[in-house]
């Protein structure tokens, strides 16, 4: 079972200093920052998923994560050196999508067959994803018969038909990379027709779109209705989906490779588990800059609270942080600074105090021997700006991908 992590050009700097919170002036970004599996000795992932939406954008006029000069570099070097696969310490593939979810509210996605084709073989990819429309419903009691169903019939027609257009080119243009269908449903029978015409097509790879809102048991449901159809030499990738408990159950239904950020982005955008370990979750302790949060910058300018009170508790808590780490002070000073701090800037609206408790008390980040741990210690865990959060949305890849390489024991797949 392969993890592929979406690439959304995210990089740590390894110039940044923690206490001064200062770069390397001299720093060029695409140059010198470090991707995962530059940073991480075993790469958390066997390969990355590269979006053209990300790129290169929509034609309507949505502009995608990277700079011109990024985009027309990645063009003219190939993937293999703009992603520096050769710096890591694990061999990576890299397989591109159309990244259909930027323009699911589109009447027909922005993409031709051969723009996306060009993207894939120009750039190198191992695995090129056919041009996708997304159907978000699932209503499994639904047939295509249905006046409700209308619209999905038709997103599945266009990506079936794309599909066929997309293996046709790749056909004809003699293509680098392995082409990947994919079936776009609402229903575990829908699904299943969806696959049994791609194959019927000459696929071999086919991904299954809009699962990300389902849930376990629906994701079942519709595997075993393609258990059906599916040839035996059918492999199915999950878009956008990382039950990794579920893993030998998914593999044994022809499951051999999912994507999904959910572990990187739950280390700065979840309320809770911020921070993996190989059992359990931690809640990452927040230390927002001064000058970077937009709840305590409005109450300075409105003069409820003072600039230099803010600051005096930002650097306390930092300070007692550090000292924490050094053993030269115990939780509660820790614990009272963190709540001090969190009753000013967040104006006492979520009380995670026990939840503090528990992450300084278990001390994770001195069990995990992944680099970045070992490296910068306690900083990890501290909710702060870009440099902190991905590293530790880095750590938790790690995590996943250990946990991932233990239910790949358990499959046989």
């Amino acid at each position: 079972m392969k993890f592929f992590f979406p690439d959304s050009q995210d990089q740590v700097d390894p110039s940044f200093d923690f206490i001064t919170e200062e770069r390397d002036p001299f720093r060029v970004r695409q140059r010198d920052d470090l991707y995962a599996h530059e940073v991480l000795t075993q790469a958390p992932f066997d390969g990355l998923l590269v979006s053209k939406a990300i790129v290169d954008g929509l034609v309507s006029g949505t502009t995608g994560k990277y700079t011109g000069a990024q985009r027309h570099r990645l063009y003219r070097e190939g993937a293999a050196k703009f992603f520096r696969l050769d710096n890591g310490h694990t061999p990576l593939e890299i397989m591109g999508d159309c990244g259909a979810f930027s323009y699911v509210a589109e009447e027909w996605p922005p993409y031709t067959v051969d723009e996306v084709i060009d993207f894939y073989d120009g750039c190198g990819f191992n695995y090129g994803i056919a041009v996708d429309h997304v159907i978000f419903q699932y209503e499994p009691a639904t047939s295509r018969d249905d006046p409700k169903a209308q619209e999905w019939v038709r997103r599945q027609k266009i990506t079936l038909d794309l599909a066929q257009e997309f293996w046709d080119r790749c056909d004809a243009r003699n293509v680098s990379f392995a082409p990947v269908g994919v079936a776009q449903g609402w229903s575990p029978q829908s699904y299943a027709d969806a696959i049994a015409e791609l194959q019927r097509i000459g696929y071999t790879r086919i991904a299954l779109g809009g699962m990300v809102p389902l849930k376990t048991n629906e994701i079942l449901a519709c595997l075993r209705a393609i258990d059906q159809v599916r040839e035996h030499s059918t492999q199915l990738h999950l878009l956008g989906v990382s039950r990794v408990g579920d893993v030998p159950t998914f593999a044994s239904h022809g499951v051999t490779s999912f994507d999904s950020t959910s572990p990187f982005r739950q280390a700065f955008k979840d309320d809770r588990d911020n921070y993996y370990t190989p059992t359990r979750t931690h809640v990452a302790l927040r230390v927002p800059q001064v000058d970077g949060n937009a709840k305590l910058k409005a109450r300075i300018r409105s003069g409820e609270i003072g600039q230099g009170e803010a600051m005096a508790l930002e650097r306390t808590a930092l300070t007692l942080l550090r000292e924490y780490d050094a053993d030269k002070t115990d939780l509660e000073p820790v614990l009272e600074a963190l709540v001090a701090y969190s009753a000013l800037w967040d104006g006492g609206k979520s009380d995670r105090s026990e939840q503090y408790r528990a992450t300084l008390a278990a001390r994770p980040w001195r069990d995990c021997r992944c680099d970045l741990c070992v490296a910068v210690g306690i900083e990890i865990v501290v909710f702060r700006g870009s440099e902190r959060n991905k590293r530790r949305g880095f750590h938790n890849l790690y995590v996943f991908e250990q946990r991932l390489r233990a239910q790949r024991g358990r499959t046989t797949a």
